[in-house]
This record gives C-alpha cells, structure tokens and sequence, in this order.
C-alpha cells in the first residue's frame, strides 16, 4: 500500500514551512494548509515506518468533530480540499495544549502508579485503579513543543510564567471543558467513553479558536462503553479504541522514546493491523464509512487539490 511519508511543495505566496511530527505545514500571509501525513509517533518520536490511511483518518475526523463543535468555540478550518488536507485560519498559537481527562488512564495512570498524587497541580484522591472515572473531568496542560517531549505544567506555572494571560487561560479552561462534554456525548452516542484528549488554541483578530485536530485517534483516548463496568470490577483491561495500542507494543517491546533506545521492527502486518484499527476507529467514531483515497500518484494528487484551493482563495 502506498502512504505519505513527507511533502516539500512550493506555492506561490507561500512564506514558510514546517515539518511537525504528523503534519507539514504550509505558511501563506494569512492562511495555513495542513498536510495529515501518514507518519506515527508516539512517545514523541517519529517512528520509523508511515501508515497507510492514517493521515486521511486524521484530516476526516478532525473536519468531522471541527464542524460539530464550530458553535462552541469558533474554529480555524476553512475547508478540507483533499482528503489529506485542511485549510484554515492561519493563528496566532498558545504556547500549551489544554489536556481534559475523564479517567484515570495512560500518562496519568503512570504518574498516579509511582505513588504522585498531584497531575498538573490537580490533587487525585486516593484509592484509584488504573481507568476509574475520576470524580470530574480535570485539565491537566502540557507546554506545546516543536521539538522533544511536551512536558507538564501547572495552571500558576502558566500564569506565573506570563504564558497566557488570568484572563485568556480563564477562557481556554471554559472552552476545553465545553468541547470535552461535547465530545464525550457525540462518543456516547457511538457506545463510546471519550477517556481523555487534548485541545489546542489560537488567536485571530484577537478572538480565541480551536486550532488544529479534535476528538482524533492521536489527540484522544476512546474506550468501549458495553462492558467498562464488568471491566472495572474484574480488574480487566478496558477496551480501547485510541493508539494506545501502539504505545503499549513498544513499551513491551523497550521503547519509550529514552536516550539509547531503539525503536522495534514494524513489520508489514504490524503497519497493517495499525492502519486496520485506525479505519475502525474513524468508522466507529464519526459513524461513517470510511472511503479510502486513491494513492497511486498521492503527491500529485495532494499538489493538484492543493493549488486549486488556493487558486480559489487568492
């Protein structure tokens, strides 16, 4: 299967270029234009091998949940001219990601094991199990890095930082817990447990938007809802519907992204199964079908669709 690994394309207007860990990012004056590529990470670390479909998994369910939140917080897509693409408001960004979390799961359950009460100056009482609800969703930021790991911080670090204004970061709580209620009932609807995911912000006009991917299979973690509870009581696994899976294959496999480690062979049925369950994850969330994109000539394709909309814009 063909897949996208990385685009270099020069636009007329265009004013810069960024390679982010799944996106390439193309500067105009006023408008951005984001490639979904088909490039993984995990633990921060571009792994080695690219997943069929996965980028159009993201471009779609971000436009999906974009759309379907647009009356909450406005956003910054302006249209989708390529199943691989996004085009939209070029933002100023915030310098941190505003992480909800509904459940005690993934970065936070590993924080909670060591014995740490405290995530993010958010308390956790005691007593919790790895995926129990926690008693009200917390937010919990990270520093938004272009490079390296995002690290951790607390709501007086930012502001005591000069990060975000009292003010601003007032705003960003109130939107990011208005989106992750949204989300949890559009997954709830799909049988679905919206366990945590992050958002990201931006100013335009002086006006704060949602920026970037939402609700997506890289940004949050689905669990199943039929069972959670039989789960819980049983000490099971839950089930999950997110990439966590493939952070947990490399955890067994010694890789966490540290100094020194090397990152597991992907096999060909392993970036398979990984494409599988990324389609089953958008199909299961959007309730949509998924239509997989042509990719016999993909850049040429993405070029193409690419230069139209711009066209169209200027």
């Amino acid at each position: 299967m063909n897949s996208l690994q990385e685009t270099h394309f020069q636009f007329e207007g265009q004013t810069g270029y960024y390679r982010g860990k799944v996106r390439d990012v193309y500067s105009f004056p006023d408008r951005l234009v984001m490639v979904a590529s088909d490039r993984i990470s995990a633990f921060d670390v571009v792994l080695p091998r690219p997943i069929p479909y996965k980028g159009q998994v993201l471009n779609q369910t971000a436009a999906h949940f974009l759309k379907a939140t647009a009356d909450i917080v406005p956003n910054w897509l302006l249209a989708t001219p390529d199943p691989n693409v996004s085009v939209g408001l070029k933002c100023e960004t915030y310098p941190v990601e505003m992480v909800v979390r509904g459940y005690l799961a993934g970065h936070a359950w590993r924080t909670y094991r060591s014995g740490l009460r405290t995530l993010c100056g958010v308390a956790l009482p005691d007593g919790l199990n790895e995926n129990d609800r926690l008693p009200e969703p917390i937010i919990t930021p990270t520093t938004k890095a272009h490079e390296g790991h995002d690290e951790d911080i607390s709501r007086e670090e930012i502001l005591a930082k000069g990060l975000v204004s009292e003010a601003e970061y007032g705003q960003l709580e109130a939107y990011a817990l208005a989106l992750f209620r949204r989300g949890t009932a559009m997954a709830a609807e799909r049988g679905l447990i919206l366990v945590d995911t992050k958002y990201e912000f931006g100013r335009y006009n002086g006006q704060v938007y949602l920026i970037d991917e939402v609700h997506t299979p890289d940004s949050s973690r689905y669990f199943y809802a039929e069972g959670y509870e039989a789960r819980q009581q049983a000490g099971e696994a839950q089930k999950q519907l997110s990439k966590e899976f493939v952070r947990e294959w490399l955890i067994a496999n010694n890789f966490q992204g540290k100094e020194g480690q090397v990152v597991p062979e992907m096999t060909d049925e392993w970036i398979t199964q990984i494409s599988e369950r990324y389609i089953e994850l958008y199909e299961t969330v959007t309730g949509q079908p998924f239509q997989r994109a042509q990719t016999d000539h993909i850049l040429q394709r993405i070029e193409t669709n690419i230069r139209q909309s711009l066209a169209v814009i200027y």
